[in-house]
């Protein structure tokens, strides 16, 4: 792409979808282009014109706004005749395979980097359903290096803030329909300088547009309720990459968590 076209695909991105739902003169004002250049990028893309490509927008604000009756709607009438253990684990190992392939090493590795810092402190946040994950990858990562904290769900996460020092990390899963709360604390969270990671579905969360890092991962499954799949599994990943990187320090905490549990019995022992 040139780079007005670059320009205007960066406004779309920006606030998307919403950015290209009004009219082509008004999409172009916003991102400082002619209308020339947007007929000619959606051309690129592979729309016959202005109209297609806000019947696609529309679409797809639709598929992200769905409660589970809807997502039901859509897929239910053309359901292989096949039982549910296939289709069902077909998709899901497809997501995960387009979301892992979808992923740029680079990008990943850099957050690695990032929770690799101990003088860092890691907030891990998530949503109604989302917070099982946040919870998994906070329970590891508190195992593998010492300042993790798990944010409080409910109406009591104003009083993590307090906490929050610049240039801390704040982890956020949030996938459609996006929760409000988990929007609201990741922005008073960059407003006292913490760096926001995203982990959200293939519409992106509206926290993208504040986070340095975003990772998103395919959900949709034949089901009224969507795949947490490709995001647990790049929290395994990430738990495996710093695993690695901090190798000593775990080796430490394992060996001290160990006698823990031993002096509480925690653990049933064959011997």
């Amino acid at each position: 792409m040139t780079p007005t076209e670059r320009q205007l695909l960066n406004t779309l991105l920006d606030d998307y979808p919403i950015a290209g739902l009004g009219s082509i003169t008004e999409l172009a004002q916003v991102a400082s282009v002619s209308t020339t250049t947007v007929a000619r990028m959606l051309q690129k893309i592979g729309f016959d014109g202005f109209p297609q490509f806000q019947a696609a927008l529309r679409a797809e604000l639709k598929e992200m706004i769905s409660d589970p009756i809807a997502k039901r709607d859509v897929w239910k009438a053309d359901l292989p005749e096949e039982h549910i253990l296939n289709r069902y684990s077909r998709q899901g190992l497809e997501n995960q395979r387009r979301s892992l392939d979808e992923i740029d090493p680079q990008d990943f590795d850099n957050l690695c980097r990032l929770l690799s810092d101990p003088e860092r402190t890691i907030f891990v946040s998530g949503g109604r359903i989302t917070g099982t994950l946040a919870r998994y990858l906070y329970l590891h990562l508190q195992m593998i290096r010492p300042h993790v904290r798990l944010v409080a769900s409910g109406g009591s996460w104003p009083h993590d803030l307090l906490d929050v020092q610049a240039d801390d990390v704040v982890i956020a899963f949030d996938v459609r329909r996006y929760e409000n709360s988990t929007l609201q604390l990741t922005q008073m969270c960059r407003d006292k300088g913490a760096e926001i990671v995203l982990f959200t579905d293939q519409w992106r969360s509206p926290i993208h547009r504040i986070a340095t890092h975003v990772f998103a991962g395919r959900i949709v499954v034949p089901s009224a309720w969507d795949s947490c799949l490709p995001l647990l599994m790049l929290a395994e990943c990430t738990i495996a990459a710093v695993q690695e990187m901090l190798w000593e320090t775990v080796r430490e905490r394992t060996d001290a968590l160990e006698a823990a549990f031993d002096r509480t019995k925690l653990f049933r022992k064959f011997t």
